[in-house]
């Protein structure tokens, strides 16, 4: 571990004490921490079917029982954590500790936690759990094309709670990068990105989003009448693996670290109408050899670039499946709100759905130009460039939307018209604006009900190679049908105003913690 690295006060602290990288753990190790940091339990966390962190407390009252607890995990119901999936006559698993994941519990003063793996009676990763289908994503990505996928994401919430003031509004709309006092959730928004960042040490940035809302009108007690204003923590690119659990533990304590403050944070696909959505967008890079090969020497395009948005533009109607799981979320999916409907890309483009944003591919050493007294330029800058992928939002189940986005992006490498169809689908302008040009792009589903016919037809991308398991094609598109939301546009455009909009809040609110 660099020492350089012990200075800095959003390093890792289990890293810090140990001085080694996260990686590097072992149980040893681990079990140096317990004895030398009180630490009275071990909490083990792991994400079900429903895409929320699990937990399950460990006393430790001796070595002897930290020492196997770490070696071998605990037994866990799986037919409780995967309910409809896994048979009750066999539902036991184990949890296994990823021991680079060990860090201290924010809220919970003595207890070491990790995230786990489902592992079967047959010592094997459980096939039909999210996690492994990512790993076998992974691998087979890996193994095919000799690359790395690397990704980060977007996380957009809002933080709902009473207004302490009655000064400095926010204009509708109006959230975006506002800075105090016209947002109050700054304090709260920085002890997020504080623990987030000591635990995973991956956060690129925080801010205030678009999304405003005076006084939320609503059924439900726990947010009528409330404050919310959105946010978004945004992290740097990892393994693919990796992101999706950065990801689910960064929303386990964004909402642990709202309700120490008396707020709700959720990350609902819409709150309101007429108010932006929280998106979870995710940005993809292709690595060889450590090196991002996202544009070549003349800063365009590579062709493995090319061939990933060729991918991810085959893969986006039926990924809808994974990254837009409940009816509110084809509220959000409306033209002139930064939300896709057609299937297309661009550069820099935030009406498309794949979009290219800058990425230091073509410049560098920018504050050089800036400030004319820094005369050494900084000589270890890396190609940045990433593509983002906008459709999904904060209902998705976010390791098999991932697990998605890697076998498109296989597809991609792999599939020699991924390129024809990449070129097919660029874009320039605002596609919102150009009703000839929205014709003629290819549509996503505009209802769960939609979306889970597009899955069931298309299911062969997902179950080759034996990727992801058949059961849990079926279940993903049960839980889709079971909006029954098919015809909801049209029935919400029947109603009068007044109605069409209470109607359209109770379908917005009821999914607020979902997860």
């Amino acid at each position: 571990m660099n020492t350089t690295d012990l200075k800095l006060v959003l390093a890792n602290p289990i890293s810090m004490f140990l001085d080694k990288s996260q990686e590097e753990f072992t149980r040893d190790d681990l079990l140096r921490v317990i004895e030398e940091k009180d630490i009275e339990r071990i909490g083990f966390h792991y994400t079900a079917l429903d895409g929320k962190l699990k937990e399950l407390k460990l006393p430790i009252a001796n070595r002897k029982q930290a020492e196997i607890t770490l070696a071998e995990g605990e037994r866990v119901d799986g037919s409780s954590l995967f309910k409809g999936m896994v048979d009750t006559s066999l539902s036991d698993l184990y949890v296994v500790p990823i021991y680079r994941t060990a860090f201290l519990n924010p809220f919970e003063p003595g207890s070491l936690d990790f995230l786990c793996r489902y592992v079967t009676q047959d010592g094997e990763l459980a096939p039909f759990a999210p996690d492994t289908i990512l790993t076998r994503a992974n691998q087979l990505f890996s193994e095919r094309t000799g690359l790395e996928l690397h990704a980060m994401g977007e996380l957009e919430f809002f933080l709902i709670g009473e207004s302490e003031y009655g000064i400095f509004h926010t204009q509708k709309q109006h959230g975006y990068h506002a800075s105090s006092p016209f947002v109050k959730s700054g304090q709260i928004l920085n002890k997020m990105i504080h623990h987030i960042t000591q635990i995973s040490g991956h956060v690129k940035y925080a801010h205030s989003e678009v999304g405003y809302i005076d006084s939320i009108r609503s059924d439900l007690p726990e947010i009528h009448g409330k404050c919310g204003e959105q946010l978004e923590i945004e992290y740097l690119p990892r393994p693919v693996e990796e992101a999706a659990d950065d990801l689910v533990l960064g929303r386990w304590l964004i909402r642990n670290i709202a309700y120490q403050h008396g707020c709700v944070a959720t990350f609902a696909p819409k709150i309101e109408e007429g108010v932006a959505g929280n998106g979870l967008h995710f940005h993809m890079a292709l690595m060889r050899d450590g090196k991002n090969i996202m544009t070549g020497e003349d800063g365009r395009h590579s062709t493995e670039a090319k061939g990933l948005v060729g991918g991810l533009c085959h893969y986006a109607e039926s990924l809808t499946a994974f990254g837009n799981t409940v009816s509110s979320a084809y509220l959000r999916l409306v033209p002139d709100q930064e939300a896709p409907t057609r299937i297309c890309w661009s550069d820099l483009n935030r009406s498309a759905m794949i979009r290219v944003p800058l990425g230091w591919s073509k410049v560098n050493n920018l504050a050089k130009q800036i400030n004319p007294q820094q005369k050494q330029e900084l000589s270890t800058i890396r190609n940045r460039q990433t593509v983002e992928l906008r459709s999904p939002d904060g209902s998705a189940i976010v390791h098999l939307v991932l697990a998605g986005i890697v076998m498109a992006a296989e597809w991609g490498a792999s599939n020699p018209d991924s390129i024809a169809l990449a070129e097919k689908l660029y874009v320039t302008g605002n596609v919102f604006r150009d009703q000839a040009l929205l014709k003629r792009l290819p549509a996503l589903p505009s209802s769960c009900v939609g979306s889970s016919r597009v899955l069931l037809e298309k299911r062969r991308l997902y179950e080759r190679e034996g990727v992801f398991p058949p059961s849990v094609i079926d279940y993903i598109a049960r839980l889709l049908c079971n909006q029954n939301d098919e015809s909801m546009n049209q029935k919400l455009a029947d109603l009068p105003a007044d109605d069409r909009l209470h109607e359209t809040r109770k379908i917005m609110h009821r999914c607020l913690h979902e997860q």
